[in-house]
């Protein structure tokens, strides 16, 4: 009865328990729902909106947030591609470039917040204005569609079963999260940033590059995620990452994420994308409106960050 208790108390075991009853109520009204090409749906869903809720968890775990991740990982998309139509670049170099301007975005948002003092809310709002015009610059507006047969394969692959090849990047990006975040010393100092930021420039800890590295690993993640996207929808879309900010903070919120910094969970955020994954779909296999998928987000924010209101009252710092 302890361990039941002890587990009960894990950010991961609320929204496990919810991902399992959402899947047994739409079962019983939908016989197709867990059909193969359901299911193939929803992991492609699930590859790329983790890696966008993942770039937002970063931020939230040293108590800030990031407008501009939709904008990053839309910079990093139409780049990936324009390289590899207008100059001919191989795509294993077209990616490196992409993760590279996503990591330099994400960290100039960091600088940009320890030099100035200006809230990341403010200084991301900017950026956000600045990537996309950039994007808006290279585009002029029109798609890439010069995306090589080794993307477009990539893309539209199968691991084994209905499960897609895009899951793999994102299995291996959650299994490095988890680890940095419970094992590696940057995870330690990224929460503790996050707790308290002036207890832990008090301990050692550099919280100008912690910030900017947090910043940083938040733009490759939005930047791989872009990628993601262009490989699945075999174009390079102006417009990727345009409707990416609801969700990344809609995922972190659900798996027990603290907006204040110093709490989060990468299983649990992950358990936050497949809930919203399994909404959605269910919304479109029951032929509701599309727009009531923004109001359900919406609600589910409220809801989650209430009842993070309620936990909080005996809180517990740290990830899992």
């Amino acid at each position: 009865m302890l361990h039941l208790s002890r587990l009960s108390r894990a950010d991961w075991f609320g929204p496990l328990l919810a991902t399992i009853l959402a899947i047994l109520l739409i079962q019983s009204f939908s016989a197709s729902f867990l059909s193969a090409y359901n299911i193939e749906i929803l992991l492609l869903a699930i590859a790329v909106n983790a890696l966008v809720a993942y770039s937002q968890m970063v931020i939230i775990a040293i108590g800030q947030m990031n407008l501009s991740v939709g904008a990053i990982g839309g910079l990093a998309a139409i780049s990936f591609a324009g390289v590899m139509e207008v100059w001919g670049l191989p795509a294993p170099l077209a990616l490196l470039l992409a993760l590279a301007i996503g990591a330099l975005a994400g960290a100039v948002n960091g600088i940009l917040i320890r030099i100035t003092g200006i809230s990341a809310f403010v200084i991301t709002l900017a950026t956000l204005s600045i990537f996309k015009g950039i994007n808006l610059g290279i585009t002029e507006a029109q798609p890439f569609y010069g995306i090589p047969e080794s993307v477009k394969s990539f893309g539209a692959s199968i691991l084994f079963g209905p499960v897609p090849l895009l899951v793999l990047p994102t299995a291996i990006v959650t299994l490095l999260l988890w680890l940095m975040l419970r094992r590696l010393p940057m995870g330690r100092f990224i929460l503790a940033v996050g707790s308290n930021e002036h207890a832990a420039a008090l301990s050692g800890i550099s919280v100008g590059t912690t910030v900017v590295a947090a910043h940083a690993i938040s733009g490759l993640l939005a930047a791989l995620a872009g990628v993601l996207v262009v490989a699945r929808l075999q174009i390079g879309q102006p417009s990727i990452g345009d409707d990416w900010l609801i969700l990344s903070f809609a995922a972190p919120v659900i798996g027990g994420a603290i907006l204040a910094g110093g709490h989060v969970s990468t299983m649990a955020t992950l358990l936050g994308v497949v809930i919203v994954a399994i909404i959605t779909q269910a919304l479109v296999l029951f032929s509701i409106d599309p727009f009531l998928v923004q109001v359900v987000l919406g609600a589910m924010i409220l809801a989650a960050v209430g009842l993070n209101r309620l936990r909080a009252r005996t809180p517990l710092k740290g990830s899992h």
